[in-house]
């Protein structure tokens, strides 16, 4: 493990942020070179079988890990398929956009259990001040039928069953809506956060 030091007033400037599947889309399509490389997290940790080449570079951030041989460059479409089994597997799209960049460097499809920013967003519950998310969740009380399979599916631990009802903690949902796309009765949409 490599020790860094951060001396006193000096400013990191970069951003976090939890993007949902179409966002995630849009990005791909606007890139001009994409890479696909391997998830460092997962293949190190090894507390999940989701799948581990899902970790994506964008641009100039593509154009380094392709040169220094992390990634192989890959089309929009095996990108977008990349981010479709990433997705199906239950994974949360983190873009990180650095101080000199206007769009995303890189998007990592992280997991709670092996992700060390993911982790640490579960563990702490608190997204406004690391990650920033443009939209949460909100539920159809009326239509919900209490499965629980979007329990199973949420990262960040916002869902849960009480006496087989569906209890929803707005406050640690991310807005990541990998809830939304395996609710049987289409009853998780996603809404712009305020």
């Amino acid at each position: 493990m490599t020790a860094v030091t951060v001396p006193v007033e000096i400013h990191l400037k970069g951003r976090q942020q939890i993007l949902d599947f179409a966002q995630m889309t849009k990005i791909l399509r606007e890139a001009k070179l994409i890479s696909l490389g391997e998830c460092g997290c997962r293949k190190r940790v090894k507390e999940c079988d989701a799948p581990i080449e899902v970790c994506l570079g964008l641009d100039k951030k593509a154009e380094g890990e392709i040169k220094r041989g992390l990634a192989k460059e890959v089309s929009l479409k095996g990108a977008l398929e990349a981010l479709k089994r990433s997705h199906d597997a239950g994974l949360v799209h983190i873009a990180y956009t650095f101080k000199e960049d206007e769009t995303p460097g890189y998007v990592c499809s992280c997991c709670s259990c092996c992700c060390h920013s993911m982790s640490g967003l579960v563990r702490f519950g608190i997204p406004e001040a690391v990650v920033a998310s443009d939209y949460v969740a909100t539920n159809n009380s009326d239509t919900c039928i209490n499965c629980g399979k979007c329990v199973e599916r949420c990262q960040f631990r916002a869902r849960k069953l009480e006496n087989d009802r569906l209890a929803f903690n707005r406050a640690r949902c991310f807005g990541c809506g990998v809830c939304t796309s395996t609710c049987p009765t289409n009853s998780i949409s996603l809404v712009k956060r305020h």
